[in-house]
């Protein structure tokens, strides 16, 4: 599945350890994982990264923000929300140009009140005794992961965001631990790409097809999932001529919501981008074509509505009319000239 989210009553420094390994991040009190995002009416990929703190040192940008934030106190300790941190936030919050979660207190418990299953650490930055940056992280046995970092917007020349994330990295490389997780970055969509200048000689990437670590100097945009998953429908489409109308690649609305808590059992259709056959004279559902950039094969799937929303998106670059769950695969073949001859078939009248 390309979007999954769990909900562990406990969760022991090992297993947090594992799930970072795999891909997974915390989100309140649960934890999930995606390969896909959408912003702003477009669909990019999700990749994430770690350091190998063994390999990592201080770098001369890290060196530059001791130097220029030196004045200011640092502390780290074990975490505890006040009201003064969230006052922050709100300051912080309000010139971004997306919508963030509502407080603190909902990015790391979401609606629950019940007891942290995270064991989670702050760094808090003053100015005096004014506080003018916040960051969480949450440590395992050996790794830790960047939860959020937060600061006043009248101090943005100190780039204390990024000065945060290496002050959480100095903490968890001092306890002996191998990796740091600072969430994924966004090929395509640049406000994450500050990410790739944390300690970059020793940054990885996950990646997809092979859900192997690999050093991020060998990522190109020929690696990005979503671009994959275009080209080879596109290309298939292509084939098939003008002669059919009806058949068209989508984007699918709903490609992550297997992430909504109520909905994660239902094991939905999660395809990010798919072809689509309309038959015009038929009152059944036609399967669609997807392509798996993990067993690099074209899938033709059979669905069938689980819900309906009672709004859909006027864009006709997408799919928004169900939400879909997946009944079976009808065929899967890496071969483009078998499954253009099946769609053929399928389309003939």
């Amino acid at each position: 599945m390309h979007a999954q989210v769990h909900f562990p009553e406990h969760l022991e420094p090992h297993e947090l350890d594992a799930y970072l390994e795999r891909g997974w991040f915390r989100m309140g009190q649960g934890i999930f994982t995606t390969n896909f995002l959408h912003f702003h009416q477009q669909m990019y990929s999700a990749l994430w990264l770690r350091v190998r703190l063994d390999e990592a040192s201080r770098d001369s940008t890290q060196a530059k923000l001791a130097r220029q934030n030196k004045q200011f106190q640092v502390h780290i300790g074990p975490a505890s929300l006040t009201l003064e941190q969230e006052d922050l936030y709100v300051r912080y919050r309000q010139p971004l140009a997306f919508e963030p979660s509502a407080s603190l207190h909902q990015l790391l418990f979401g609606k629950s009140i019940a007891q942290n299953i995270y064991h989670t650490y702050e760094v808090t930055v003053r100015d005096g005794d004014k506080l003018i940056a916040v960051g969480f992280f949450d440590v395992g046995a050996t790794s830790g992961m960047g939860i959020t970092s937060v600061y006043d917007p009248l101090y943005k020349k100190y780039s204390l965001g990024k000065f945060l994330i290496y002050l959480k990295m100095d903490f968890c490389r001092n306890r002996g631990f191998e990796f740091f997780y600072p969430g994924y970055f966004v090929p395509g969509y640049s406000y994450f790409d500050y990410k790739l200048t944390i300690g970059k000689r020793s940054l990885q990437y996950l990646e997809f097809a092979s859900q192997q670590w690999l050093s991020i100097r060998e990522f190109s945009p020929a690696h990005i999932p979503f671009r994959i998953m275009c080209d080879k429908l596109q290309e298939l489409r292509d084939r098939l001529g003008e002669g059919y109308p009806d058949c068209k690649v989508l984007k699918y609305e709903y490609f992550d919501a297997n992430l909504i808590p109520e909905l994660k059992d239902f094991e939905l259709f999660d395809y990010p981008v798919m072809l689509q056959y309309t038959n015009p004279h038929a009152n059944i559902m036609a399967p669609f074509v997807v392509y798996d950039v993990a067993d690099e094969q074209y899938h033709m799937i059979v669905c069938s509505p689980a819900f309906t929303p009672k709004e859909i998106t006027e864009n006709p670059d997408y799919y928004s009319k169900h939400l879909l769950m997946v009944e079976q695969e009808v065929f899967a073949t890496p071969s483009l000239k078998e499954m253009e001859d099946v769609l053929l078939k399928f389309m003939a009248p």
